[in-house]
């Protein structure tokens, strides 16, 4: 090992001998035996094979539902709410799980947010006698082009898809505790803090529904005295809503090959903080959005600021599509640096940060959306790719695809002529309703918007494009225009590209990262294995840090991974701060080699957001 380490360190102190020196590629030739064990996770090391686990007992117990919703967002939340509604209705008998990872529903919800109320108009037409949370109406829309020193105002005209009169800004994260109130109202079990790790399937490859995540594992793999096992939710149909980028949707995909008819999903990095401002400068119900700098025409990226009639408070952020191409981007630094601008700055000055956090999000539209009915289930959400990217906005499609989802899935069930030819249930008119509904409408109008930004003319291209098409033609015109690949297929080695030097926090209005991630109130138990797992225990220092210089400590907005000094100063290594993890997913999507691989840690741990 010590030889090992002293050959790589003379090749990784610094990125430019690391890319001027042709002997970096020996790095292929070293022995496996010679990176250290990183990953001790039982889904990359099953515990079959582990003598410690020998003599633990594996049993689970098992409960029956009729439907098991994954996932306690606002699609979640929506298709639970709604099928109990038609059950109470018709009073009919059907038992409805909902299981969510975050200690509380909405705890792990983030989103700018401004809600299009169509949705929820629908499922809940009183919703404003219900004693929903704060919900400041939009009265003025601002829309302006940066430039590195100045800004240049966009008129706001007719059709124009950031026009948010008749929205709502809300904290998405205390809208959707609210919408879980609504649900055990209807008489819906929301089971909070309860991880969905597993899929489980009949003997004919059906959905059979979900198992929790086991607890009492130790950092190495091995069973603590307290190991209990997770336990088994069957159901005749199981609803998907994990949100962007699921970890068990990414199996679904795999097993169902839900994406054979469809183009890579795409997806940016949202990242945002809550403020305390000068009553001064608070303006209720003010939204602007800014394009253009701290970002080169190339990559896609905006910003967001809407003022609360709370507080005085203001969300402010950034969002960075995942498809850029120079390994030292940090989306967070992005962020940061946006917040100094001339014409943005002033809000934040005097004022004090009370929040922070981030998600990726889905930006493929249209063409990226797979199938979403598979023997045993469905997909909702976010997790299937609902997102209207010009809009900027996501929940009322997502809520819409859970409404549509629990009505069929309802329908599917008490079909008495219903025939299946597996044993989970197939909810067939699902796909077909979603297909002739508002979502998909809305989605292919836009559906040409985002990939027209990949183009040489890049963010002045997009922006052409919109103007002419979209907001003209109200995209009706006969084409459709392909995404340019899958994000982690877009990063270009270091030795193509110049590092960027980010300013350092002032304390004032920009901050560093670990006090930014100290705001989130993530915790997870020290002593658990990592649930960031690798693929290959060997692939960071061989290629990651190799080639692309180690982006996986810049592109994660919570500082997880970081390449540290060996024991002996002479070469680096990858250490995973698993307990870091606001659970943004976004490693899982941008790492170059697609060598990480997210999966839930015990529920209820992670972010701890309050009315993000």
């Amino acid at each position: 090992m010590a030889s090992f380490v002293r050959q790589v360190g003379r090749y990784s102190r610094s990125l430019h001998d690391v890319v001027k020196l042709t002997q970096v590629r020996k790095f292929a030739d070293f022995p496996a035996s010679s990176f250290p064990k990183i990953t001790t996770h039982y889904t990359m090391n099953p515990r079959e094979q582990d003598e410690r686990w020998k003599d633990v007992d594996m049993e689970r117990f098992s409960d029956e539902a009729d439907v098991v919703i994954v996932g306690g967002g606002p699609a979640g939340l929506s298709a639970a709410c709604r099928l109990k509604q038609m059950a109470n209705e018709q009073e009919k008998e059907l038992r409805v799980c909902l299981v969510e990872k975050a200690a509380e529903i909405g705890g792990h919800t983030l989103s700018g947010a401004c809600i299009e109320p169509r949705a929820l108009n629908e499922l809940f037409p009183d919703w404003e006698e219900r004693d929903p949370p704060k919900m400041t109406p939009v009265n003025k829309d601002i829309f302006k082009f940066l430039t590195k020193s100045g800004s240049i105002p966009i008129p706001m005209v007719p059709g124009s898809p950031l026009i948010n009169h008749g929205n709502y800004i809300v904290r998405l994260g205390n809208f959707v505790r609210w919408l879980g109130q609504q649900a055990e109202e209807l008489g819906v079990e929301i089971y909070p803090g309860y991880a969905a790790s597993e899929i489980l399937y009949h003997e004919d490859g059906s959905v059979k529904g979900i198992a929790t995540n086991d607890v009492g594992i130790q950092k190495d793999g091995a069973p603590k005295d307290t190991f209990e096992r997770g336990m088994e939710l069957h159901a005749k149909v199981t609803i998907f809503g994990e949100g962007c980028h699921g970890h068990l949707a990414k199996q679904l995909f795999n097993k169902f090959n839900l994406r054979e008819n469809c183009q890579p999903q795409t997806y940016g990095i949202g990242l945002k903080e809550i403020w305390e401002i000068d009553p001064a400068k608070h303006q209720p119900g003010l939204v602007m959005h800014t394009v253009g700098w701290p970002f080169d025409k190339n990559t896609y990226g905006g910003s967001f600021m809407y003022h609360l009639d709370e507080g005085p408070l203001v969300a402010a952020g950034v969002v960075v599509g995942l498809d850029y191409s120079n390994p030292y981007i940090s989306p967070f630094q992005e962020f940061q640096r946006w917040k100094t601008h001339p014409a943005i700055i002033d809000t934040f000055k005097g004022g004090n940060r009370i929040g922070y956090g981030a998600r990726a999000l889905n930006e493929g539209g249209y063409q990226s959306i797979p199938e979403l009915v598979f023997p045993g289930g469905c997909m909702i959400g976010c997790s299937s790719g609902f997102l209207n990217v010009p809009k900027i906005k996501g929940t009322h499609t997502a809520m819409k695809s859970g409404i549509i989802a629990a009505e069929s899935v309802f329908d599917t069930i008490m079909d008495d002529n219903y025939q299946s030819s597996t044993e989970g249930l197939t909810p067939t008119m699902y796909g077909d309703r979603l297909k002739k509904s508002w979502v998909m409408e809305e989605l292919h109008k836009v559906r040409n918007v985002r990939p027209s930004f990949n183009t040489p003319l890049g963010l002045y291209g997009g922006i052409a494009y919109t103007g002419l098409f979209y907001v003209l033609c109200r995209g009706k015109e006969p084409w459709t225009l392909k995404h340019d690949g899958a994000d982690h297929t877009h990063l270009k080695p270091a030795s193509e590209c110049t590092p960027i030097e980010y300013p350092k926090p002032d304390g004032e209005v920009t901050f560093d990262l670990l006090s930014s991630v100290a705001l989130t109130g993530t915790n997870h138990d020290h002593d658990q294995p990592a649930h960031l797992t690798l693929k290959n225990d060997e692939v960071p220092v061989r290629t990651n840090l190799t080639n692309y210089d180690g982006p996986e400590g810049r592109f994660c907005p919570a500082g997880v991974y970081e390449y540290v000094e060996t024991e002996d100063g002479l070469g680096k290594r990858l250490q995973i701060n698993a307990q870091n993890c606001i659970h943004c997913k976004t490693c899982d999507i941008k790492d170059p080699t697609q060598n990480i691989n997210w999966v839930c840690p015990q529920g209820g741990e992670g972010p701890a957001y309050n009315g993000m």
